[in-house]
């Protein structure tokens, strides 16, 4: 018997580290895990002890003797990585915490509080003489897991647990409902603690540069996941659901849960801890098709094989791909005839063959299954003009998206350009979802051209390629961009929170100037009504208590007000 890796697989590692045998791969070390959709266990290795499993936050990891239709799915997946990737290196070793000064503390503020800010600060109190307290403007922590992880995954969300683990530590705080820059500055901060990392991931999202992208009805994919998972800052948005079809331009795995949430029963989201708002939003929407636009070919597709494959489990919805616009790049192409193309590429031409096949006459009618929904995947094609339904002169909602077809165009990173064929979509609903970027953060320096704060593993630099800023940290999005998922962000923080320990060694960190213990009664005066873990608590007691009682992970509150009423019990 072997263990399967199935969908939820967050690559967080924790199961590598446990592994007796060395057969979940790829390992941190190798240069897969960057780019890695998920892990992948060798069925020829593994012993059948039960480790991974045990360690596995997202509940991922199964007996192959224990799945189910859909999961089994994952044998042929977890088996395939196996044909075309070197696994004979990899092992972890055991790594040595650095030895810390003898009779002193380190006191540390991490400014954030998603995975990249718990991973560093997780590293950071491993050691007892190190104290960190977080601060987060929201008065809830999480981040991305709370406001980011679609509501209908819920196993994603188990990291939570570690997370929990981590803030439980004597030597942790919370300062959450504090926002930096209008409770305590930068420089206060640095005042008070030897090191500062800065967490804030990446808070906007990237413009497609068209005409009529700021009409009604264009939406950052950004805000509608936001408002539909409950984050304060966009509870009281609205969204017109009135047309029939909507249109996602992006081909990532955030497109595909847009694309999800507008096409599942408003019922079965009604059993997840999706907003009540948003539900009930649902409920009238006349959404029936949603089109996923990717400017190149499927095997250049962002999105994972897992999401993609989840796509055709959904319940009354039919999968469209048109088998004429699976055209492949030439390297593609021969790689796959040969043989020698990488396993997950080649995964994800077979799953769009294998829906195209599905859905080869119902391009433009409903699928053959008869289902009431569908969701069609188009491929090289872009977005060139967003139209209103409005006379000329006169304001109007977006009505009609003009796109253009793009050819393939090799190289030694492959590309497209626009031909002269073009087509218009009729929809009054046009979400982008092609990325996240970071914004300038308060008193650090920050490179426009890339979305981040300059940096040097985690030390921040007085420019590109300048000096460091002793004391000054960054981990997560910020710190590289918008891309990876908790698997990075685990290993960013790791990062950051490494260099802030051997600074700390090397006397490189300055002593602060006032005591950390002073914070607390400076944000109260400047008007924050801080959160602390107890504060936390009971918001998680309150939600999870009205989950219960509607047979739901949890019923969040989403208004500020709200949750400090639940944080003061």
């Amino acid at each position: 018997m072997a263990h399967v890796i199935t969908q939820p697989c967050c690559n967080d590692a924790s199961c590598i580290s446990v592994c007796p045998v060395n057969c979940i791969h790829p390992t941190p070390d190798e240069p897969e895990f960057v780019t890695a959709e998920m892990l992948y266990i060798d069925p020829d290795t593994c012993i059948d002890c039960g480790a991974c499993i045990d360690e596995c936050p997202v509940e991922a990891i199964f007996p192959d003797d224990q799945l189910d239709t859909k999961g089994e799915r994952y044998l042929q997946i977890n088996a395939d990585y196996y044909t075309d990737h070197d696994v004979s290196g990899g092992l972890v070793p055991p790594r040595k915490q650095p030895p810390l000064p003898q009779g002193k503390e380190l006191h540390v503020a991490i400014i954030g509080a998603g995975p990249a800010a718990f991973y560093a600060a997780e590293e950071l109190v491993r050691h007892s003489a190190v104290r960190v307290d977080m601060f987060d403007r929201l008065p809830t922590p999480y981040g991305l897991v709370r406001a980011g992880v679609a509501p209908d995954h819920p196993s994603t969300k188990g990291v939570e647990k570690q997370f929990a683990a981590t803030a439980n530590k004597k030597t942790f705080e919370y300062f959450l409902n504090v926002e930096v820059g209008t409770h305590v500055t930068h420089d206060e901060l640095l005042a008070h603690y030897s090191a500062v990392i800065y967490a804030v991931g990446a808070s906007t999202d990237k413009k497609l540069g068209v005409p009529g992208e700021d009409l009604p009805g264009s939406i950052p994919a950004t805000e509608f996941v936001a408002w539909y998972n409950g984050h304060p800052d966009y509870a009281d948005l609205d969204f017109d659901l009135s047309s029939e079809r909507a249109v996602v331009v992006g081909n990532g795995n955030v497109a595909l849960d847009v694309a999800r949430i507008l096409l599942t029963d408003p019922d079965t989201l009604a059993t997840t801890d999706i907003a009540d708002h948003a539900i009930e939003r649902m409920r009238s929407s006349n959404v029936t098709e949603v089109v996923l636009l990717g400017r190149r070919g499927i095997a250049q597709a962002a999105y994972t094989n897992a999401e993609f494959l989840a796509m055709g489990d959904l319940p009354g919805v039919d999968v469209v791909i048109d088998p004429a616009e699976l055209t492949l790049d030439a390297a593609s192409e021969a790689g796959l005839s040969d043989g020698s193309l990488d396993s997950t590429i080649a995964a994800k031409i077979r799953i769009a063959r294998e829906f195209s096949e599905r859905s080869e006459n119902a391009v433009s009618q409903r699928g053959e299954t008869g289902a009431a929904k569908r969701v069609v995947f188009r491929y090289l094609v872009s977005p060139v003009e967003l139209s209103a339904d409005g006379a000329e002169g006169e304001a109007g909602a977006v009505s009609k998206l003009v796109c253009v077809r793009n050819a393939l165009v090799d190289g030694e990173r492959v590309g497209v350009t626009p031909t002269e064929e073009t087509f218009d979509i009729e929809t009054s609903i046009v979400m982008r979802a092609i990325g996240y970027r970071g914004v300038p953060v308060t008193d650090l320096p920050f490179d426009d051209a890339h979305g981040v704060v300059p940096n040097a593993e985690g030390r921040v630099l007085a420019e590109v390629d300048g000096d460091v800023l002793p004391g000054v940290y960054v981990t997560g999005w910020i710190k590289r961009g918008a891309t990876g998922g908790i698997g990075m962000n685990r290993l960013d923080g790791q990062q950051t929170a490494l260099a802030v320990l051997a600074d700390f060694t090397e006397g490189v960190l300055a002593e602060p100037s006032s005591p950390r213990e002073k914070i607390a009664e400076l944000v109260s005066g400047r008007g924050a009504n801080r959160i602390d873990g107890s504060g936390w608590k009971s918001i998680d007691a309150a939600e999870k208590s009205a989950g219960r009682e509607a047979g739901r992970r949890r019923v969040k509150l989403v208004r500020v007000h709200e949750l400090e009423g639940a944080a003061a019990g």
